[in-house]
């Protein structure tokens, strides 16, 4: 059984390369823990402080060539008075025998839609990344020598494009991912346009009571262009205040429907962090609920985080604002 386990595994990340490889960068539920950036380009220097995070993630654990994703991204604001923000993220992310490792740099605009009591702020974003591919092909001698061929990729270059907008506790996104997507035809050198364009839509509202318990519920929702994929993530937070610091616990519900899968895939993710000070640390364990699973394992993450060059609260907001404890 372990065996027929690890040759699924396989098979399935093999043909799973040929349709999405090209994808710059995975979308988990990173962005839960103060790290919306990595998903849209218009975070970048959203909040009252620079944001450095690392991630860290592994799948299906005692499997071997399991999916492994590393992330280390910043992005702040250019300086207090500009209404410009910047943002880079490094990645290395390894899918069985496929890997990817590339970097993303982002300029952003804010505008502030009034000067009132009240946080209102409207933000433009656009990233541009060259990713490099590597397929091991030594375990391949049993296919066809034309489809490791066809397969290969030496590097592409993509975009994003995102629209932000805060109102209080009320935050809003829309991204599109992989603009024009172009990756490097190894039989012929040339570059081919591929349409993998994913759009993106997500909100989220913050609310309650600083001295007892506040709470953020959110969604996000994706559409795949090429597939017809749709995904939805249902999402609610709770933050408690200690002291110094802020404990505070997600739950997160993932559907995917109307795919070209043979089953719709369902996952739940709980989430445990904390915040001190300028330092943030989380913890995500996500569980697929199929009946049919490749590994009882599950998914771990964990995320660190530093809030650097903040500034003085000025308005209410939610914590992807806010997110300071001074």
């Amino acid at each position: 059984m372990k065996f027929l386990a690890k040759l699924l595994v396989t098979a399935t990340l093999f043909l799973s390369y040929l349709g999405i490889a090209q994808e710059t960068l995975p979308i988990y539920q990173d962005y839960l823990s103060d790290n919306v950036y990595l998903v849209h380009p218009a975070a970048a220097g959203v909040g009252e402080c620079g944001k450095l995070r690392l991630t860290a993630r592994s799948q299906w654990l005692g499997i071997d060539n399991a999916p492994q994703l590393q992330t280390l991204s910043f992005h702040a604001k250019v300086s207090n008075e500009s209404k410009a923000g910047y943002g880079a993220i490094l990645f290395n992310d390894k899918n069985g025998y496929h890997s990817q490792k590339g970097v993303q740099g982002t300029y952003a605009y804010h505008l502030e839609l009034e000067r009132g009591k009240t946080f209102n702020q409207l933000s433009f974003g656009l990233s541009l990344s060259a990713v490099q591919n590597e397929v091991d092909q030594s375990s391949f001698t049993s296919f066809d020598p034309e489809v490791q061929q066809i397969i290969q990729s030496d590097f592409y270059f993509n975009a994003d494009f995102g629209i932000g907008y805060h109102l209080g506790g009320f935050s809003s996104y829309f991204t599109v991912k992989n603009i024009f997507l172009t990756a490097k035809n190894s039989l012929s050198s040339e570059f081919d346009a591929l349409n993998l364009r994913n759009y993106i839509i997500g909100g989220g509202y913050f609310f309650g009571n600083a001295d007892k318990f506040q709470f953020e519920p959110s969604l996000m929702f994706q559409y795949k262009d090429q597939t017809g994929e749709k995904t939805a993530d249902l999402n609610f937070k709770v933050y408690k205040k200690l002291g110094n610091s802020q404990l505070w616990a997600a739950l997160s519900y993932r559907s995917t429907f109307d795919g070209n899968s043979f089953e719709e895939a369902n996952y739940v993710s709980p989430i445990l962090g904390i915040n001190h000070k300028r330092f943030m640390f989380s913890y995500t364990y996500t569980k697929q609920l199929n009946n049919i699973v490749f590994a009882d394992g599950g998914f771990h993450q964990i995320s660190l985080g530093l809030n650097v060059f903040c500034r003085t609260k000025r308005l209410s907001a939610c914590p992807n604002i806010n997110g300071q404890m001074f």
